[in-house]
């Protein structure tokens, strides 16, 4: 888990080991204090916490953990310029405010039945921000995080003048109100016995199979256990933050549909909260548009339920680790054969996907990875090399590798930028390994032979498109990188996107690679055939938009050559209306596309 802004807090990283399931303290990403704005809390100082779904709010000290947002509600993450009233001095102009807006179907003010056992009635809570806070031509999104040291925050009250304070509650930290919590009502899937040696062509690797429940140490032995409800009183802050909170009923059409918006103000000199917040958020959406398709859940060995809020995986970190480096010791050995080591890349990809902790444990240590991108250098300087014939089979054999080392090498990346010994493998001797895997990843997207197309040329060309996509994936993730990287001050992160284009700037192909990439946006948005675009193109029209606007807001030279070589294209094929006839509205990832679309051509056609 990463602790941003004044490090670790031990008090609250032991609340939320004691008090969660171990499953869910893993897919905490970060936590950081802040000044906290809603409908329901006015300017109090809390603990932000992040998982992979959600936006939870703790007190401060913590008491309770209540789920603020969750990820499929929000529409949009951004900073904003401006100068909040409650600060003064510098704090007041290096304040980092982050604004959240979701869509939820709960009447704003509305009193929920929990308020009825309170004796004292809570002071009236004031009104939604006013939409002042949205960016305008005085109040404008940042391009950079600015950053604030910890600043007195003054008393908070409501507008009535009554000061709002966090009450200490009867129960012990240790055996929280689960209702406040939210967090232990996880589906619970059956337990399979593990095999003690792993196969490596059955379908679903033991590494993918729950094995075992969480740690009984992990638990405390006076916490609820799952699905039970205890009656203890909940604190108010906990009451007030339950007021934001959607039941079923409310779902099934109580109340309209409209949007609210969640206030952060970083505390933090160091703060990242924003990098984090806008990172988490932009998994879930492309995890949650994934799972919709049942090509990817069945490559993936993912259940046919398409719901992203379950987790399949119940296995133990020390069992995971297990499998994982025997997995890998098999994979590293000398004289493997090119199909076992295929199958074996198969078998880790398809966990990768799985299991975030086995993400994790692929950082560890580098010598998988630096296998990984050695192997891929290899193999495509083959593929492309005028000594190999592209009808000879073993080009076809390393197009296939090719592809499934960077699909495994794209899931690696997802979610994983907390985790401290990816940033050190990136960054190890001024960033060799990433230099290496930047020029390994970028190829020609042309085939050149002289001999005539036959079946074999069109089974290759398949080959190199699917590539070509997974090339995409992969760089997408290079460039988030190097995105936060950008935000970060840090002189050890030098991964920026600048740095990156210089990189990539002598590659004799990136030109041609990227303008690949621009012309299947235009041939996706204006392919009439074409009507829907499934879940894993709208990914992947998302993920090119963000490579392709990278190019133009950090490269001068990827910049000019799109310009003058795909602007008319744009200009006549490309619609923001297009983009929307073709993005299904319950794609989670379909209107932050849209707004890419739209910000890529308003670039192009500058």
């Amino acid at each position: 888990m990463a602790r941003t802004g004044s490090g670790r807090n031990s008090k609250l990283d032991s609340f939320l080991k004691r008090n969660t399931d171990r499953a869910v303290y893993e897919r905490i990403r970060a936590y950081e204090p802040c000044v906290v704005m809603s409908e329901s809390v006015n300017k109090v100082f809390m603990h932000v916490v992040l998982s992979d779904e959600c936006v939870y709010l703790a007190e401060y000290p913590p008491r309770a953990l209540t789920a603020a947002v969750r990820f499929s509600q929000v529409r949009h993450v951004e900073l904003v310029n401006d100068l909040p009233d409650f600060l003064s001095g510098k704090d007041r102009e290096r304040c980092q405010h982050i604004r959240v807006v979701y869509v939820t179907t709960n009447p704003a003010g509305r009193k929920e039945d929990v308020q009825r056992k309170d004796q004292k009635r809570l002071p009236a809570l004031p009104p939604a921000p006013p939409r002042s806070y949205q960016p305008s031509a005085s109040s404008t999104v940042k391009g950079d995080a600015n950053h604030l040291s910890a600043p007195p925050i003054r008393n908070q009250t409501h507008e009535g003048g009554e000061e709002l304070q966090v009450l200490k509650t009867v129960r012990s930290a240790s055996c929280p109100d689960p209702e406040t919590l939210s967090l232990r009502h996880l589906p619970r899937f059956p337990i399979q016995p593990a095999s003690p040696t792993r196969s490596l062509h059955s379908p679903v690797s033991p590494i993918l199979s729950p094995t075992l429940p969480s740690s009984a140490s992990h638990r405390s032995p006076k916490s609820p256990e799952p699905g039970q409800v205890t009656k203890r009183r909940g604190s108010v802050l906990a009451r007030l933050l339950m007021r934001e909170r959607v039941s079923g009923g409310e779902r099934d059409g109580e109340g309209a549909e409209r949007e609210a918006e969640l206030h952060l103000y970083a505390v933090s000199q160091m703060s990242r909260i924003y990098l984090h917040l806008h990172s988490s958020w932009n998994s879930f959406v492309i995890r949650s548009t994934l799972i919709l398709d049942p090509l990817h859940r069945k490559r993936c060995g993912l259940s046919s339920s398409p719901s992203p809020h379950k987790h399949p995986t119940a296995m133990s970190w020390e069992r995971t680790a297990h499998l994982f480096w025997q997995l890998s010791a098999e994979l590293l050995q000398q004289g493997i054969s090119l199909e076992s080591q295929y199958l074996l890349l198969q078998e880790l990809r398809t966990a990768a996907h799985r299991n975030t902790t086995l993400r994790k444990l692929f950082w560890r240590s580098s010598d998988v990875c630096v296998f990984l991108v050695q192997t891929l250098e290899d193999s495509m300087q083959s593929c492309q090399s005028s000594e190999v014939l592209p009808t000879d089979v073993l080009t076809t054999d390393q197009l296939l590798l090719s592809t499934l080392i960077t699909q495994t090498l794209a899931v690696m990346f997802r979610e994983t930028e907390v985790e401290p010994a990816r940033l050190s493998i990136l960054t190890a001797k001024k960033g060799a390994l990433t230099v290496q895997l930047l020029l390994a990843v970028v190829c020609d997207p042309e085939l050149h032979t002289h001999q005539e197309e036959s079946s074999l040329q069109s089974e290759l060309r398949t080959l190199l498109a699917e590539y070509l996509d997974a090339a995409c994936s992969l760089l997408f993730e290079l460039v988030v990188l190097g995105q936060e990287a950008s935000r970060c001050s840090s002189a050890e992160v030098f991964l920026t996107l600048g740095w990156i284009f210089r990189v990539l700037q002598p590659h004799p192909h990136l030109l041609s690679f990227i303008g690949y990439q621009a012309q299947q946006v235009v041939l996706v948005l204006s392919d009439p055939q074409l009507e829907v675009l499934s879940p894993t193109q709208s990914v992947l029209l998302y993920q090119r938009c963000r490579v392709l606007l990278a190019c133009l807001q950090y490269s001068c030279h990827l910049g000019q050559h799109l310009r003058s070589h795909f602007r008319e294209e744009f200009r006549y094929y490309v619609k923001p209306s297009c983009a929307e006839e073709k993005l299904p509205l319950h794609y989670p990832i379909s209107q932050p596309a849209q707004k890419l679309v739209t910000q890529l051509l308003t670039l192009i056609l500058q």
